[in-house]
């Protein structure tokens, strides 16, 4: 693949890039099917995703006639590639099995002993399929990860709720932690011209999941003047959750854990913030056991901040939290969750649900459509990545462990056919409107926040 790499760098035209021959192998990140009981006995917080995140060279598989390949520049960890790692809530490789056994050519190819993870990327179109008909070789893209049918019926309306539905990269194999990307067409967006590779590569997911909760009409249908309480707001989903209440009139109430966190928040312009590390917050006594007094204490600070309950809860943490999150919303209110990084057994008390008609409204990733308008909103610097670090390739184990232990905020990159950072900027001159600042922020608060 470095063939490509040096080609693209070098500004290769389409013809160019179909001249230069497809490897029979190329460098990915995958974990091994043999190791799926390494991790047997231990604790969730001793499993080390260091111990299964292999780097090295896998075959090139044949390309469907939907598919593309992308020469991937550039990719970035998420929470489902460290569930892969550890083999939690269970082995992806039941789900690369499952997809195996729909009894199609091209779904057979994913039932590997190995299994290439990663659900964002940003690259280069290097080979088309006979049926895409929309892209092209040589064109500048970012990927988004919903992985669908579209043959299939249930897949029209809105294509999350398709009966195939699944997470490019987790659910399925060859994924974007790698030099070459296995990508239906059907996940390709245009590249934002203004952002370096690992800027571009580290949105799609979590920008694209914050538009359907907060923004689509498939989530909250957020509006202005809509008070809005963000979990872990300057996190991956957090960061682009922020930005969308800003820009739409909202206001945003963030929770944060430390006071640097919360002077990137502010900085973000964001003027309601929590600090649950300072105000002590212990929503559980024990184990089994929540205490309705501090969901009463957390209720009350949000008021003396903004006046009023929240209309919407951007949930995500799951069990820690969501006993907190139904009690403060608002009589009438919505909880949007789509994650659970502390536990998936939640609990909360449904009094306070139904007797002031509470919602609770669940939502994963987005479809095309709203990926794309999410991604348009990065093309046209309304929204900014929340890119903190970037690690090389070689190194996806150590960035998938900072992830694991939270040892960062926003997201963290990954370079992958791109040698070096803050290559790839096409449009130099909007890069300088919308300001360095902006896109560099979480950048600039790296190393600093504890």
């Amino acid at each position: 693949m470095k063939d490509f790499a040096d080609a693209i760098r070098a500004g290769a035209t389409a013809q160019e890039l179909e001249a230069i021959p497809l490897p029979r192998h190329y460098r990915a990140a995958y974990i091994r099917r043999e190791d799926e009981r390494i991790f047997e006995g231990l604790n969730s917080a001793e499993k080390d995703p260091r111990k299964t995140l292999k780097v090295g060279e896998v075959p090139t598989p044949e390309l469907a006639p939907d598919e593309v390949f992308v020469a991937t520049m550039a990719s970035a960890i998420n929470f489902n590639t460290v569930w892969s790692s550890i083999f939690e809530p269970v082995s992806t490789f039941a789900f690369l099995d499952r997809l195996g056994r729909s009894g199609s050519l091209w779904d057979r190819r994913h039932v590997q002993p190995y299994h290439v993870v990663g659900s964002d990327g940003s690259g280069v179109v290097i080979r088309v399929g006979s049926a895409v008909r929309n892209w092209k070789v040589g064109d500048k893209v970012t990927i988004h990860c919903n992985y669908v049918d579209d043959q299939d019926p249930s897949a029209h309306d809105d294509s999350m709720m398709a009966s195939n539905q699944r997470i490019w990269g987790f659910e399925t194999n060859f994924g974007g932690l790698a030099d070459l990307s296995v990508v239906k067409a059907n996940q390709l967006m245009k590249k934002p011209a203004h952002l370096s590779w690992e800027e571009a590569a580290c949105n799609a997911l979590c920008n694209s999941t914050s538009y359907r909760m907060l923004v689509s009409k498939n989530g909250a249908a957020m509006k202005q003047g809509d008070v809005v309480l963000v979990w872990g707001a300057t996190g991956g989903l957090g960061g682009y959750a922020i930005q969308y209440v800003l820009n739409g009139g909202g206001i945003p109430v963030g929770v944060v854990s430390s006071p640097k966190k919360a002077e990137l928040l502010r900085e973000m312009g964001c003027k309601a913030v929590i600090d649950r590390s300072a105000n002590n917050y212990r929503f559980w006594k024990d184990d089994n056991t929540q205490d309705e007094s501090e969901w009463r204490r957390f209720g009350k600070d949000i008021r003396d901040l903004v006046g009023e309950d929240p209309d919407i809860v951007f949930e995500h943490p799951g069990r820690s939290t969501m006993g907190a999150s139904v009690f403060v919303a608002k009589r009438g209110g919505t909880i949007m969750t789509c994650a659970a990084t502390s536990g998936y057994m939640i609990e909360y008390d449904n009094r306070h649900l139904w007797m002031k008609l509470k919602s609770i409204k669940s939502s994963h990733f987005a479809n095309y459509k709203e990926a794309y308008e999410a991604n348009r909103l990065i093309a046209k610097g309304m929204i900014h990545p929340v890119l903190s670090r970037t690690y090389d390739l070689t190194d996806v184990g150590e960035a998938c462990n900072s992830v694991r232990r939270n040892e960062h905020e926003g997201k963290i990159g990954v370079l992958c056919l791109a040698d070096e950072q803050n290559l790839g900027v096409d449009d130099p001159e909007l890069r300088s409107q919308v300001g360095e600042e902006k896109i560099n922020l979480f950048k600039r608060y790296a190393g600093s926040i504890s």
